[in-house]
């Protein structure tokens, strides 16, 4: 009992200190390219950076509470992707972009829905399903709308979706996103459901006969994670003034990477939303320094895809370490004497 306590306690200590290695290398970043990248302080890049790590952060914060319940959704690009394609379908029809909105993020629903109860009810590995899946929305997508680019969204929602608020570098959408997460952490950290996850992502046997329900919660973040994968693919439209069946390609791989740099464990039942926060802005400033000094999309990938093993790496080995050294501290401290008995 000792021992599990003090392995629950060495790998507590050491997601911290990921967490908060995470949040020093961002800073570190952020400074070194200020001071040595051209162009990388003024308003409009910094809006840039912002504006396009904006559709990761949305996806990444229903992601994190998913992989902390112990399941992943690769299909988010996808979902995206589809909600674009119906976004321009239904525009070239000549509907009302306000009535567009919401049958993109009710699609969405629809796109989690099918990912949560294959999952849940048929008992199937959500790596699985939301490869099949992935495949799936994005081909539907290209049968709704074909190689056609949609360009000529209202402008007031252009505006909102990459303009920035006066002659700052914050974008406007950003506001929202602000709101966002501030529930997710709410919802996270701070309420029965947020606990729940935590123990559902460490044993979700223990936590069924706890009396959590772990098929509806697991539900449910499916459910909401494609929701926020639909109003991502509606941002990535009218943010770009494109939409393609296309959009969003690729996207699940950096939302992947950046949870896990956060320190959320793949595993599921440890990380934090800020962790995960941080994780999502240092990508999106390394891919944002990268493309300031040219480097090629294809070396991005690349690097994402280091930073994506490395985030799966770092934070085990660290608790490795931590939890040998607890180990050593224990067997180096004194063994208290047996009292001597009374004759």
């Amino acid at each position: 009992m000792a021992d599990s306590t003090l392995s629950r306690a060495s790998r507590g200590s050491a997601l911290k200190r990921w967490d908060s290695a995470v949040g020093a290398l961002l800073i570190v970043v952020l400074l070194l390219s200020f001071t040595t990248v051209d162009g990388f302080g003024n308003a409009l890049n910094l809006s840039f950076l912002i504006g396009n790590t904006l559709p990761i952060a949305l996806i990444a914060l229903p992601m994190t509470l998913l992989v902390v319940a112990g399941e992943i959704d690769l299909s988010v690009a996808s979902t995206a992707g589809l909600s674009g394609a119906v976004m321009g379908a239904l525009w070239n029809q000549g509907m009302t972009i306000e009535a567009i909105i919401p049958i993109c993020l009710l699609l969405g629903v629809v796109c989690g829905l099918i990912n949560g109860l294959l999952v849940t009810r048929l008992g199937l590995s959500s790596l699985a399903v939301t490869i099949g899946t992935l495949a799936a929305y994005r081909g539907i997508a290209q049968i709704v709308l074909g190689s056609d680019a949609v360009t000529d969204f209202p402008t007031q929602y252009l505006d909102f979706a990459a303009g920035r608020i006066g002659e700052s570098f914050v974008p406007q959408a950003f506001l929202p996103f602000l709101v966002l997460l501030v529930i997710a952490v709410v919802a996270l950290h701070l309420t029965p459901f947020g606990r729940s996850l935590y123990a559902i992502g460490a044993s979700e046997e223990a936590a069924r006969f706890s009396g959590i329900r772990v098929k509806r919660q697991k539900l449910v973040l499916f459910t909401v994670t494609g929701l926020m994968a639909s109003l991502t693919g509606v941002f990535w439209a009218l943010h770009y003034a494109s939409a393609r069946f296309d959009n969003a390609t690729g996207l699940e791989l950096s939302v992947v990477a950046a949870v896990l740099l956060g320190g959320i464990d793949f595993d599921g039942g440890k990380g934090t939303l800020g962790g995960a926060i941080a994780g999502v802005f240092l990508l999106g400033a390394l891919q944002n320094v990268m493309s300031l000094q040219d480097v090629s999309a294809q070396s991005q990938i690349v690097v994402t895809g280091v930073l994506l093993v490395l985030s799966v790496l770092g934070p085990r080995v660290a608790r490795q370490i931590s939890v040998a050294r607890a180990g050593r501290r224990a067997a180096s401290a004194p063994v208290p004497k047996a009292p001597t008995p009374v004759s």
